[in-house]
């Protein structure tokens, strides 16, 4: 599976990048308690920090409303996934657990105040490529709801579109069965390959402590 970034993409964020990691033979299952206990008292901590600070503030929500007017996506409308969270954190609604995939992705992307995406690999067929949607491109996403994907950043196989730092797809969607996953961390461009390979490794390494398997990263970019 090859994954690139679209030449149109790259034309108007220059130094857009991507770290992505392909999970093996891992264990999705409820979260432990210490993932759960993490993710609480972090929203907690943030909540009171949202108290004192513009959601501008941070410097990850500021680059990626910037990057999604580069594409041409309004980020009052369409939100960045992460500032989503921010956002649902600021009226204390925090976020429920879902598995512990889904947990450990939501608390790394408050933590880096980034998106990032993770798909069960194995609903996924040919090579990705990471670019800007048009008028026809669109999905089910998991909210239930119908996204289009014009002028959005997204991730398509051979079938279509499946995710984006927007919202992502309920066809890709990982479960309590996946076995195989890959997953996306989109990297504020500010950052250099080697600070993204870094980080990169790190979620790696905390994701398999937690889910076993073997894993593989890189940083493409």
């Amino acid at each position: 599976m090859e994954i690139t970034i679209s030449s149109e993409l790259k034309a108007k964020v220059p130094d857009f990048k991507i770290g992505v990691i392909y999970y093996n033979s891992i264990q999705v299952s409820d979260s432990p308690q210490m993932v759960k206990g993490r993710l609480r008292l972090f929203q907690e901590k943030l909540y009171f920090d949202l108290l004192e600070k513009q959601l501008t503030d941070f410097s990850g929500i500021k680059e990626w409303r910037a990057i999604f007017k580069k594409v041409g996506t309004d980020p009052s409308r369409y939100r960045p996934s992460a500032e989503a969270l921010y956002r649902r954190i600021k009226k204390q609604q925090y976020l429920d657990t879902i598995h512990s995939a889904a947990d450990l992705n939501n608390f790394f992307s408050l933590q880096y105040e980034i998106p990032l995406g993770i798909y069960d690999l194995d609903k996924l067929q040919g090579d990705i490529s990471v670019t800007i949607g048009t008028e026809e491109d669109g999905y089910l996403g998991i909210n239930e709801r119908k996204i289009n994907m014009d002028k959005k950043i997204l991730t398509k196989d051979a079938s279509g579109p499946f995710g984006s730092p927007y919202v992502d797809s309920k066809r890709s969607a990982v479960t309590l069965n996946t076995k195989n996953a890959i997953q996306f961390i989109y990297l504020t461009p500010h950052m250099d390959l080697e600070q993204g390979r870094k980080l990169v490794k790190s979620l790696q390494d905390m994701f398999v402590s937690i889910h076993g398997g073997t894993a593989e990263y890189s940083v493409i970019g």
